[in-house]
């Protein structure tokens, strides 16, 4: 079990381009499961964290900017990648698994509902 996991890399970067990271450890690995994922999403790589169960990095993002809600802010994030977690990646808390993360994906697909963000008002 311990191959068996991958950490699905993500951010949220503001219309200044300022950028906050994020990833979840998931359990199990597909060689196709990337590629699968992009199709699933807007633009090849944004989606609506709150929409598919993935924590939203918003706090973290302001913390890091030393701001509050802007109207640099909108309501999504990105898909970096899927990749191998690294030696101190394998203590993170397991979200759930690839299969869930893709099916949560297959079900938003073309139907992604900015209104699920704080952010889509601002």
């Amino acid at each position: 079990m311990g191959n068996n996991r991958c950490i699905f890399e993500y951010r949220y970067r503001d219309s200044g381009n300022f950028k906050t990271y994020g990833r979840l450890l998931l359990e199990g690995q597909d060689k196709e499961a990337e590629a699968t994922i992009r199709g699933y999403l807007e633009w090849d790589d944004q989606f609506v964290a709150e929409q598919v169960g993935i924590p939203a990095l918003y706090k973290e993002h302001w913390i890091s900017v030393e701001d509050g809600p802007s109207d640099l802010d909108h309501a999504f994030h990105e898909f970096v990648c899927l990749r191998a977690p690294g030696p101190e990646e394998k203590d993170l808390p397991t979200w759930g698994t690839l299969v869930e993360m893709i099916r949560r994906m297959r079900s938003a697909a073309q139907r992604w509902d900015v209104r699920l963000s704080p952010n889509c008002d601002l």
